[in-house]
């Protein structure tokens, strides 16, 4: 499968990391729940930017692991928000992975949709604000 042509998004990271070998499985592979960790924070950043507050995750919509992810991997999470309902809110994150720094070649390791909901300070349930103007 060639990976020729693959470009970082246009925008910057909400999160990027380094892997460190205590992340890793027996086959020298980061653990894929390290991944799905680092997706639901990265996720969690821009839902709760537009919650203007306190969210919780509520759904793992999908998660497809595309390519493994290695020690030494710079790993780079994009997130954003693709939908908001009355207390909901839908969030697509895109990892990639640069590697291989004497000739770098970036891959897509990973693409999640996660849904979190608005929540007030006692943990209930609250409307998402409608969107501020700029």
């Amino acid at each position: 499968m060639s990976h020729e042509g693959v470009k970082l998004p246009d925008v910057e990271p909400v999160l990027r990391v380094m892997p460190m070998p205590s992340e890793v499985n027996p086959s020298g592979d980061v653990f894929g729940g390290w991944v799905m960790a680092h997706v639901d924070i990265a996720g969690a950043i821009p839902a709760m930017r537009r919650a203007r507050g306190r969210i919780a995750t509520v759904a793992v919509n999908s998660f497809l692991f595309k390519q493994p992810i290695s020690v030494g991997d710079l790993v780079s999470f994009y997130a954003q928000v693709t939908r908001v309902g009355n207390s909901s809110l839908t969030v697509d994150v895109q990892v990639f992975a640069e590697r291989n720094p004497a000739n770098p070649i970036v891959v897509k390791v990973t693409e999640a949709q996660l849904t979190y909901v608005a929540l007030n300070a006692d943990g209930s349930k609250r409307l998402v604000p409608p969107a501020a103007h700029l």
